[in-house]
């Protein structure tokens, strides 16, 4: 729980990647931002396969108070990252394949300054260095641009973590009641709490 952002997509030219590469390097030593450089040039014939290798080509880096920031990619070019690799490459549900290449990053405690930083530059690699890019913000500033909207998304988030903080300091279990009616009752709870006055819905 928390405000992240979502992205998926494929690095456009393989020969690319080590200058990719060392832009990020260079960006996260401007900000002093920590980082971890994967494999930085793709194996022959592997690029715009289905199948794929267990290594990580690019990198990762994680400013502070954020979740680690992976642009990275399978061997067949696609984005994917460490997690995605353990969970999602033999998963149970057949339907759970497509997360392997969908990355997530929370950045409900770094703040929106550093969420306006990374999307800026996820906007630049993906216009100079990306395929196929896709992007969902749940601040809403990859679409507007605007810091307004992302500010106000952040409040509202953070009111909601605060929400259901409190929800589970002052609401204990019923008896018999399992996790999942637990946490549905809390949510309607915190609904209600929320709703404006005056509304009937």
């Amino acid at each position: 729980m928390g405000l992240s952002f979502h992205y998926s997509g494929s690095i456009a030219n393989p020969a690319d990647l080590p200058d990719l590469i060392n832009e990020v390097k260079d960006i996260a030593n401007v900000y002093g931002w920590p980082f971890h450089v994967f494999e930085n040039t793709f194996p022959e014939n592997h690029f715009g396969r289905t199948t794929f290798n267990n290594n990580l080509y690019g990198i990762c880096f994680t400013p502070p108070g954020c979740e680690s920031v992976f642009i990275c990619f399978l061997s067949n070019g696609k984005m994917s990252g460490p997690a995605q690799l353990q969970l999602y490459v033999d998963p149970e549900n057949e339907e759970e394949k497509k997360y392997l290449y969908i990355l997530s990053v929370k950045t409900q405690f770094a703040g929106p300054e550093i969420h306006v930083v990374l999307i800026q530059l996820f906007r630049y690699l993906s216009q100079k260095y990306f395929a196929r890019f896709n992007m969902t913000d749940e601040g809403n500033y990859w679409e507007t641009s605007d810091e307004a909207v992302l500010r106000e998304n952040f409040r509202k988030y953070s009111a909601l973590l605060d929400s259901f903080s409190t929800a589970l300091e002052t609401q204990p279990f019923n008896t018999n009641e399992s996790i999942e009616e637990y946490l549905m009752r809390l949510i309607k709870l915190i609904h209600e709490k929320n709703k404006p006055k005056g509304s009937g819905n």
